[in-house]
């Protein structure tokens, strides 16, 4: 399994969700999300690994994820006031975002 490329697909694919949404803060997004990715690169790196050698249950490594979830710090969009509530629940698409294309790559 490629993991370099595994990041780059769950940039990408956080990009459009997001993107797609805010399109008027796209540029700000994007970096947001660079940043939460560089953060927990290492760490999504290892739990992908042992999820693909069956070391950890789909279960655990979605409980890992949400661990991150305050790692996502969406500064753009906290800065045009955007409520906690909906953040939360951008937050929760995200890691949902990652948990999905995960899963597909190691279940193929």
């Amino acid at each position: 399994m490629d993991i370099e490329k595994l990041i780059k697909e769950l940039k990408e694919a956080l990009l459009t969700l997001l993107g797609n949404k805010y399109k008027e803060f796209k540029p700000e997004i994007q970096k947001d999300i660079t940043v939460f990715l560089k953060e927990s690169e290492e760490k999504l790196k290892r739990w992908v690994q042992l999820l693909a050698e069956d070391s950890i249950t789909k279960e655990e490594f979605e409980w890992l994820l949400k661990s991150q979830k305050d790692l996502v710090s969406l500064k753009a969009l906290q800065t045009v006031g955007v409520s906690k509530i909906r953040l939360n629940n951008i937050k929760n698409s995200i890691l949902k975002t990652i948990f999905d294309i995960v899963l597909a790559a190691v279940i193929k």
